[in-house]
């Protein structure tokens, strides 16, 4: 996320919370009642986006973990490709050695 980005949400969250004050006002409640309720609606919100930070955390859902799990694969995409068929034939040839050891042990 770029620091614009950051900025903007933080002014959005700011207008979302007047924006609840004044529609609750105007829907009868007395100020402080219409100020303790927008705040509630804003402690809510994040308390729901903690948890879905949380769960996409825990999930490794985030977008740092996922872009590296693409360049992996493509980092050892390109490796594959650039190895000689003789080369490819003994990690072949290794990785079913391996796999027979596992096997009997």
């Amino acid at each position: 996320m770029r620091r614009i980005d950051a900025i903007g949400i933080g002014i959005g969250v700011f207008a979302a919370g007047g924006l609840a004050y004044i529609i609750l006002q105007m829907a009868g409640l007395n100020s402080p009642e219409a100020g303790i309720w927008s705040q509630l609606l804003l402690v809510g919100g994040l308390i729901g986006w903690l948890f879905t930070y949380v769960f996409r955390v825990t999930s490794q859902k985030m977008t740092y973990h996922q872009q590296r799990q693409e360049y992996e694969e493509a980092y050892f995409q390109k490796r594959l490709e650039e190895l000689t068929p003789e080369e490819l034939a003994k990690i072949q040839a290794e990785i079913e050695q391996e796999n027979k050891m596992k096997a009997k042990g």
